[in-house]
């Protein structure tokens, strides 16, 4: 479009610990045709480890520093987190704080998860198009104090993207007057040549017996509490393997504490958060999501790619990649469904057999051209009316 003015997007989020909603934003900021948009990114805290990950045609502005900026002192680092909550504060109660940051106006502003809704819905350009971005399942106990604000805010938006099918549909099904503007279902892309680089880089150390592997935030509803307890069991059954955990969060020392009240601080081993998870996922033998919610994973996504049997509790849209016993083994969110699945890929070599046979043609499910085109569409459409 060498004639024709760019369009210009502002992505707002809070800041880049690895995570999805992280990995959509910076899958859309590097495939997304940047010949027709131009792209700024503001962060509430310039934070994480995929902060420095954006490409170099995108422009990052931040309100406030990140925990990696802090002081090692810990009286100045007092200082600099009061500072902190302060910026954050006037930000949030001011919108023209984050202009004199931004310094331009924008033709279009997403707000990629329900957290930013409120930062792009009460921008001061009220000329922009907004679209919001929604992964989460509107029923999930934990959201329920937010959400008649993200009521409030979805009928605002001037377009609405929702992660998965099943996301949509339970919003639908649980509030069917609510006004939802003109929307569309656009799962997550796959960078699937560069994953399976990213798998190859390196092969890592396992013991000698099967190995499950995980990939996510050490929240409580990731459900590692409810592993532990099931992997306890079948180790006092016998049932020999070894599980390895890759992310970090706030339930980490819960979690160290848990495993050795258990007496399996050995075999379930928390390795932290890692840009590169995938050797781990390639070269374990079999995957395990035990959420007990979840919007549209990417890491489900990455691990069919990776051809790993996988087992995965049937929440969110894990049910619209797996269909169970076929290329995976869907489960309730309770310890004896885990501890039974986990038992059946342990001791029924032709179910692992049946599933990995199914998963050699898997690609064919996941069209990223598509998916981005589909959002550069209803960018442009929206900029024209």
């Amino acid at each position: 479009m060498p004639d024709q003015k760019k369009i210009k997007i502002l992505f707002r989020h809070r800041s880049m610990e690895m995570g999805g909603v992280e990995k959509v934003i910076l899958s859309m900021l590097n495939h997304l045709d940047r010949n027709q948009f131009e792209f700024t990114v503001c962060l509430n805290i310039n934070q994480g480890e995929l902060r420095n990950e954006f490409p170099d045609h995108v422009k990052k502005v931040y309100i406030t520093d990140g925990k990696e900026d802090l002081s090692k002192n810990s009286i100045l680092q007092k200082i600099q987190l009061v500072r902190r909550r302060l910026k954050l504060k006037k930000a949030q109660e001011d919108p023209r704080f984050t202009d004199r940051l931004l310094k331009e106006d924008y033709d279009v502003e997403i707000a990629p998860t329900y957290a930013a809704f409120g930062s792009v819905l009460n921008s001061s350009n009220k000329n922009s198009k907004k679209i919001g971005w929604f992964h989460s399942d509107i029923t999930l106990p934990k959201l329920q104090p937010l959400v008649p604000e993200i009521l409030k805010q979805i009928p605002e938006f001037d377009y609405f993207i929702f992660g998965s099918q099943q996301t949509k549909d339970i919003l639908i099904e649980t509030y069917p007057d609510l006004e939802i503007p003109e929307s569309q279902v656009i799962l997550n892309a796959i960078p699937i040549e560069e994953l399976k680089q990213k798998a190859a880089a390196f092969k890592p150390e396992f013991p000698d017996k099967p190995v499950f592997a995980s990939v996510a935030r050490l929240h409580t509803r990731k459900g590692f509490h409810k592993l532990l307890e099931a992997h306890a069991r079948l180790l006092k059954d016998g049932f020999d393997h070894h599980i390895v955990i890759i992310g970090d969060g706030e339930e980490k020392e819960n979690l160290k504490k848990q495993a050795e009240s258990l007496g399996v601080s050995n075999s379930f081993e928390l390795l932290g958060s890692m840009m590169n998870p995938y050797p781990y996922v390639k070269n374990a033998d079999f995957f395990i999501l035990p959420s007990e919610s979840e919007g549209w994973p990417l890491i489900i996504a990455d691990t069919l790619i990776l051809q790993k049997p996988i087992i995965a509790t049937h929440v969110g849209g894990i049910p619209e990649m797996i269909t169970h016993k076929k290329n995976g083994y869907l489960i309730n969110y309770e310890v004896d469904d885990m501890y039974e699945s986990m038992k059946s890929f342990l001791t029924r070599p032709e179910l692992v057999f049946t599933i990995k046979e199914n998963l050699k043609d898997i690609e064919l499910q996941f069209d990223n051209q598509k998916i981005f085109d589909a959002v550069e569409d209803i960018i442009i459409n929206l900029v024209k009316k």
